[in-house]
């Protein structure tokens, strides 16, 4: 395709956009305005499905199906990464030496790694019910994992990072997501009908399928983070160039 070609296509496709986006604000409501359909009706919603937090209704419940191609896009860079990323037959592997680390950064590292981990365990737990959720929360787990790296070194990383394991809940997360939709589809005819007990209002089991998808999108994220991270990782630390020799020198550079 020229590039006439190309140009052409996109100012048809922006000129449907323009006018789809213009008729769009024509039609919203005043600025300041008291009226706010979208939100009363995302309140209700919310309310009748016992969840607390309107945010995490609208994300696992009422655009349910956004927030599964929002994963998908995740999960397709994390496999994408892992195919563009991995060792190629020209490269060889350095094995990571280890860092001196000031002792502040070790004890500092050394505390906030479990709190961390707790704190992004909470908020994915309780994504229905306050502020946060899975892709929050997924993304304090991993984080928290890689203060190992922070603190200590790149081998001490590898030791705690199950990354086989860790590429499997990725997987099984990401797919558990549209078995649950599919589930829905089959019980009540629509895809991700939340069809689960919707419990107490403002408990941890309260919500239906949301609190389910919630931790299915914090397994995903997190697992996801960590995979994508450790390609990238492996690539800064132990790939070396294949007509460098192994020399002390060599193998310092390829530990920082």
């Amino acid at each position: 395709m020229t590039a006439r070609a190309r140009l052409l296509m996109f100012l048809a496709a922006a000129a449907v956009i323009a006018v789809f986006f213009a008729v769009a604000c024509v039609r919203l409501p005043a600025f300041g305005s008291a009226s706010h359909p979208y939100g009363d009706r995302a309140v209700a919603a919310a309310l009748e499905h016992r969840t607390a937090n309107v945010i995490s209704s609208v994300n696992f419940d009422t655009r349910a199906f956004d927030t599964l191609g929002e994963e998908s896009i995740l999960f397709g860079t994390v496999l994408g990464a892992t195919l563009l990323l991995r060792r190629a037959r020209d490269e060889r592997h350095v094995r990571a030496q280890a860092e001196d680390v000031m002792t502040t950064t070790r004890l500092f590292g050394a505390l906030l790694l479990p709190v961390a981990l707790i704190v992004g365990v909470y908020i994915v737990a309780h994504g229905q019910l306050s502020p946060g959720g899975g892709f929050q929360g997924g993304v304090v787990l991993a984080t928290a994992l890689h203060l190992a790296y922070v603190a200590a070194d790149y081998r001490v990383l590898k030791r705690l990072r199950p990354l086989a394991v860790l590429d499997v809940a990725d997987s099984i997360a990401a797919a558990s997501y549209s078995i649950i939709g599919l589930t829905g589809l089959i019980v009540a005819g629509a895809f991700l009908k939340n069809i689960a007990p919707l419990g107490t209002f403002n408990e941890i089991t309260s919500g239906g399928t949301v609190p389910v998808l919630n931790a299915a999108v914090g397994v995903e994220v997190a697992s996801g983070l960590i995979a994508l991270l450790a390609h990238f990782l492996d690539q800064a630390v132990e790939i070396g160039d294949p007509e460098q020799r192994d020399t002390p020198d060599a193998n310092a550079q390829g530990g920082t």
